[in-house]
Formats: C-alpha cells, structure tokens, sequence
C-alpha cells in the first residue's frame, strides 16, 4: 500500500471512530433517541417535566420527574427542576437524592443514590439504578448558598407510575386551580378574631374528602390589612378507635401572596377529622384555632380560640382558651360531671414492702479451729439446739495442739520460772489455738497433755448451722457450726427505686406476718442500705424486732408499712387527674360552662390525692367526675397538641 493510500485509510478509521464516540456520548446526555421524549440539550424529557407538579418547598418551588414514569428495575434517570419564589432557575444547587428500600427481615436496607448534576439552568439530571421490585422511598435535599436549603420525600416503587408526595412540601395552585377549586365554596365568607388576628378560612374541596384537600386562610391585623410572614401550622387528627391508634393528616403552609397562606393535608379515611391551627407572628403572639371538620360534611365550624368578626366591627363576646370546651349544665347532668376544688392538705403517705426476718449479724458466731484435727465427742450434734456461753460443743484431737500442750509442760517443768517469756510464749500459743484459760490450768495440775480438747460455745444461743459429725476430720479455718442470738433478730424491708427518696432513718414502721395474722410488731428504720438490689431494682431498708418467746424465725415472710411524713402540699383528688402518655392533665372549670384542660407537674400521691407541683392554684375547680368522657370531646375538638 502506498504511503497516501495509508494516510486516506488512517483517515476513514478516525472519521468512524469519531461518529461512533460522538453517538455514545449523545446517548450519555440524551438517554435515548428523540422518539423517547427526551429534549436534546437539558438532558431532561420533556412532557415528563411539562407534567409534573411544582411543589412550594422552604424557598423554592421544585418539580420532580422519573424515567420511565413507572420506575423498573435497573436504569432509571431522575429529573429535578428547581426554581426560586419568582420562578427564576436556582442554578448551583447541591442535590442530594436516593430511594431507598427498607429493611425486611434478614435483608438489610438498601439505596439507590441519584447521581444528580445540572444539565440547563436550574435543571438538574442524573441516573438511578434500582437492584429490586418494591417500593423505594425517595428523598430529596436540595441546598443553595445564600437562598437557604430544604428537604423533600416521596413515594416510589417499581411499576407503579409517577411519584406522591410524602412530606416536605405542598403543591402549588395556579390563579386557575384555586377559582375551579373554591368556585362551589360559599361567597359569604365567615371572617372570625383570634387575639389580634383578622382571618378567613376557605377548604377546597368545600366538602372535604379522602385524599387531598386544600385549606386557604387570609390573614389581617385588626385594621385589615394583610399580615405577611406569619407561621401557619395546621393538623387534622382522627382520634384511636379500639385497637386503630389515631391518625393526623399535617398541613405546611407557604405564602402565596401578601396575607394568604396555602396549604394541603391528605385524609386516609372517612370519618370525623378534628381540626386545629396554630398561628403565630412575631410581635402578634400566637393563637390556636379549633374547627370541627368531616369527610362529606361541608365547611369547617370553629369550636374553640375565635370569635366572630361583624360587618360594624368585632361582635362583643368572650374569648376562651384554644383548647376548651363547652359543656352546657344539660350535659354536665347527663356526663355526671362533679367538681372540687384545689387546696392544701397535710400529707402522709404509707409506703408498702415485702420484708423478710433474718438473723441479727451483729449476734451472730461461727466456730473455727486454727488447727487439723479430729472431732472426738460431739456435745452440740443437731442444729436448733440451744447452747450458753462456754458449753462444751465437741472435743477435738489435733497432732499441733497435742505438740503445743507437750511443749508448754516442758518449759513450765523446766528451770524457767512462771513469768518467764518461753513460758508465756507457749501459754499464749495454747491460748490462740482455742483452749481456755481454765483448760490451761487443768493442763498445769494434771501434767500431762490431753488427748481430745473440748471446744466451748463463743456465745449463748442456738445452733443454725452444724458441718460436723464423730469422727469428722477438718481443716483449719473451715466453719464447724453457726451459733446465733434470736433474742433479737433484723426485718429486712425491699422499697421500690422510686419510693426510696421517702425512707428516712428513724421513721417509724408496722411489721406483720402471715405466720401470725392480727399481730403487729412497732419499729423504726435501722439503717438504709447504700445500693440497690441488682436483679429487682430495689433498695433495701433494715428494722430491728425483739423476740423475746422466738416468734420471729429466719426467713419468714413479713410486710412492711412504712409512714412518710410529706409535709403540707398543694393537691388535687386521685380521680381529676387524668394520664396521657408522660403527662398528667386536669380539667379545670374556668366558668361560663367552659372546661380547660390543664398540664400539672405531679409529685407524690398520698392515699387519695396527688401533690401539685406546677399548673394549678388553691381554689381552681376541677373535674373529678366524668372526665373520661370529657377527654375523649376534648380530643376530638381542640387536636392533640394539647395532650
């Protein structure tokens, strides 16, 4: 081949393998040929990004879109459109996005990052591959310096078209959506006051419904003009019905224009919805509002925190808190509602605990040797027999104590005289190897060593343990017998971990046993012991019981009542106080047929009543009766940010 036949075949093979990396590449960006939808350029596909929705997320209004729509195992490309208030593209952003597939058994959980990168003005593109079938929660974040950052979730899962939005954003209404949406809403609108607030409420659809549902509020201060920047919070919440734990259905509001707030909330069922809005701004306060809201009831009535607002100005009429009710006498009778007020009382507080009798240890001995030996004669030979001080237990033969006793008569014999210091060497020996000083002085008349040692009682007694029989062969330092004092034995008390605060040394007790029913025994706190029992939690106190005709036996059962002296506190009776998770919540009546429900911080409860440390004050009525039915309205009306 010639050298310019070479050069034209270089040439062609460049030509090809330059149309060959081109089309990858514009396979890269474009993810398919233009009969797939795709816009050349952006990266992104058109009609899938014409038809997503715009959602008011923080400080920007995003579109989201995936494809194929119905996300399939394998490659899918996901599409973020990101614009600011004006509808102007955020360029820049960081984006962060995954799905991801719970965890299910033994499978941990699993993600499918997006590679996310702008491909125009505020569009942004990447690839998503998905391992498996199921759903894949997405979640979106998305940051700009200087314009602020927020957070999105939605619904996803393979085969299923499109994705639903799940938290962090509401869908925007176009001028044309919000007028199809209220147009069957009434004209005359109610406007109401709450505190210095001036608003109207409109829900689209006006009858609510399953699924989604718009809430409009237009917000004036009292000269009617509108109030920009205000924080809207709204949740509708079906309250537990048998074994359904109840359910909310939150709303996040966005401005929309100067004084109207927007927002969206979905109901998964039919049924009553309670609904309550918190409003607040800065320098205005903040105010509650509660309506009474249905799936095909139409409208919202306000039941609590807002009166009327009449064309002549304000109607007059009393404002009440956001979260009271309304039980007319009617009712009360009915309810069988019952009230009492709150007062100061002296307070004594009987605090019960499982005891058990056990030996006193400071009577208590055990009987050792300091040396080998053989038990000969056996004088204690059964436990429970009752002994003095210095009884003869048992004799015992010892090789060393045989040798000590041979040594001692050797020097005393000896020209050492009785105060010499071998002889008081040898003595003391005798004496720290458990022969008494008696037993010394039989030994110096008898002159010769004795076989079999007696061993004496320590103290007076009885025998609870014995580990020796005729003829036992034992080792120094080993416990030969337990001789114990029942003139006086201890009640071991276990007091709860809660309750242990309330003991205190000295503080008097009643001991009774089931061993002698209608028999009381008096006695005060001993000592309280400075740790807890590992295994049960409890501390335990110590009682100290004469026993003088040795009714009280180790190991019997006792139970315990220990009186705590609580001083003078402020209280409320047992049954106005009502539990709901870690708070305790009263009814207070606060006139006008209105019932309050109040937060308390409890302290100690003493037989009937329960000590207030914060929440009330002395002569607020209370509801003792009838409050469980009280509470469940009170739910159902004012939301459960009040619980």
């Amino acid at each position: 081949m010639s050298k310019r036949s070479s050069m034209w075949f270089v040439g062609l093979v460049a030509l090809a393998l330059g149309v060959g990396i081109g089309s990858q590449l514009n396979g890269l960006f474009d993810s398919g040929s233009d009969d797939s939808g795709m816009r050349s350029g952006s990266g992104m596909t058109s009609q899938a990004m014409d038809d997503a929705p715009v959602y008011q997320s923080g400080p920007y209004k995003v579109s989201v879109a995936v494809n194929p729509e119905a996300p399939q195992v394998g490659d899918n490309k996901l599409m973020i459109k990101v614009m600011d208030a004006q509808g102007n593209p955020v360029e820049d952003a960081n984006i962060q996005a995954f799905g991801e597939m719970s965890a299910m058994g033994a499978m941990p959980a699993m993600r499918a990052p997006a590679s996310v990168e702008q491909v125009a003005p505020g569009e942004y593109a990447g690839p998503m591959n998905i391992e498996m079938s199921g759903e894949w929660p997405l979640s979106i974040s998305i940051e700009k310096p200087g314009k602020g950052a927020t957070a999105l979730s939605f619904e996803m899962a393979t085969g299923r078209p499109g994705l639903q939005l799940a938290s962090g954003g509401v869908k925007v209404m176009s001028a044309g959506e919000m007028s199809q949406d209220a147009a069957g809403a009434s004209g005359a609108k109610p406007t109401y006051r709450a505190g210095p607030f001036k608003f109207d409420v409109t829900i689209a659809p006006e009858t609510p419904r399953v699924g989604e549902n718009r809430l409009i509020i237009d917000l004036r201060d009292s000269q009617g003009k509108p109030v920009s920047g205000a924080q809207i919070k709204a949740v509708a919440e079906m309250p537990a019905m048998g074994a359904m734990p109840p359910m909310q259905a939150p709303a996040d509001f966005n401005e929309t224009e100067p004084g109207r707030y927007l927002g969206a909330f979905a109901l998964s069922m039919s049924g009553e919805w309670p609904l309550s809005v918190q409003i607040r701004k800065g320098g205005m306060g903040s105010q509650r509002i509660s309506f009474d809201m249905a799936t095909g009831r139409q409208g919202l009535q306000v039941v609590a925190g807002a009166g009327a607002a009449g064309q002549g100005g304000m109607q007059s009429m009393q404002e009440v808190p956001a979260n009271a009710i309304r039980v007319d006498s009617r009712r009360r009778q009915l309810i069988g509602v019952e009230t009492s007020k709150v007062a100061y009382r002296d307070l004594t507080r009987t605090i019960r605990a499982v005891g058990q009798v056990v030996y006193d240890e400071t009577k208590l001995s055990e009987v050792t040797l300091r040396f080998n030996g053989w038990i000969g004669e056996l004088k204690a030979d059964y436990v429970g027999k009752d002994v003095r001080k210095g009884d003869v237990l048992f004799t015992v033969y010892g090789p060393e104590l045989l040798a000590a006793q041979q040594q001692y008569l050797e020097v005393l014999r000896g020209r050492f005289g009785q105060g010499s210091r071998l002889v008081e060497a040898a003595r003391k020996r005798l004496l720290l190897w458990d022969m008494a000083p008696s037993q010394i002085e039989e030994l110096e008349q008898r002159g010769e060593p004795l076989d079999y040692v007696p061993i004496t009682a320590p103290r007076g007694g009885t025998v609870v343990e014995k580990h020796v029989v005729i003829g036992s062969a034992m080792m120094a330092g080993t416990t030969l017998m337990r001789i114990a004092d029942l003139s006086q034995v201890w009640v071991e008390a276990e007091v709860y971990e809660a309750e242990l605060p309330l003991v205190k040394v000295g503080m008097p007790a009643v001991v009774t046993l089931p061993y002698a029913p209608g028999k009381t025994y008096e006695a005060k706190v001993d000592y309280v012991y400075p740790y807890l029992q590992g295994m049960t939690r409890t501390g335990r106190v110590r009682l100290t019981l004469n026993n003088p005709d040795g009714v009280l036996k180790p190991d019997m059962y006792a139970e315990v009542k220990l009186k705590a002296d609580l001083g003078r506190s402020l209280v409320v009776p047992e049954e106005a106080v009502l539990f709901a998770g870690d708070s305790r919540v009263v009814f207070v009546d606060i006139g006008g047929g209105n019932l309050k429900p109040q937060k308390i911080k409890a302290g100690q409860q003493a037989g009937d009543y329960i000590e207030v440390l914060e929440g009330l004050r002395a002569g607020d009525e209370v509801v003792t009766s009838g409050n469980f039915l009280i509470a469940s309205e009170a739910r159902l009306k004012t939301g459960i940010a009040q619980w």
